[in-house]
């Protein structure tokens, strides 16, 4: 696993940390769908949803994928550090609305971000339909840059 580090270090050097950072999540979402099955998914911390519902992103919308559909058939690395990066970004964002709002009269919980962003989960969640042959990777990036501007305003807009 190790010995494309290089590659990605000198072509996406974003990607080693992104790697480790989803394996991070999906590794805790395992830890706590345990606790889940016994005490049930309210009686968990803010932040422990989050990790939950954007592991589920991870797997639905990132790691599964359909072979037979032209925008799924192959993703070239561009769309997957892209997809990635949206993704990670969400989670770290929405963590931090949390947690420095958690003593504030204001206090962010899932349940606020999922209300207040419906959209941009959406948009998370659809980032794999764009087709690389179709669309090209010049609107592929700049529409997955605009989407993780918009997240970033939405939670500054959130936490006011």
């Amino acid at each position: 696993m190790r010995a494309l580090d290089d590659y990605y270090e000198k072509n996406y050097p974003e990607f080693v940390a992104l790697r480790t950072k989803c394996k991070e999540i999906l590794q805790e979402e395992e830890d706590l769908s345990e606790i889940v099955q016994l005490v049930g998914k309210a009686s968990l911390a803010e932040s422990d949803k989050i990790t939950l519902e954007v592991a589920k992103i991870i797997k639905d919308d990132f790691l599964q994928q359909n072979g037979y559909a032209p925008y799924d058939r192959f993703c070239p690395f561009y769309k997957t550090v892209g997809m990635l990066k949206n993704m990670i970004s969400f989670y770290d964002l929405a963590r931090h609305a949390v947690e420095t709002t958690a003593q504030s009269e204001n206090k962010v919980t899932w349940n606020t971000i999922r209300d207040h962003m419906g959209t941009t989960l959406h948009q998370l969640s659809s980032m794999k339909f764009m087709d690389p042959l179709k669309d090209g990777e010049e609107k592929i990036k700049k529409d997955y840059d605009d989407l993780l501007e918009q997240m970033t305003t939405s939670f500054r807009n959130l936490e006011e």
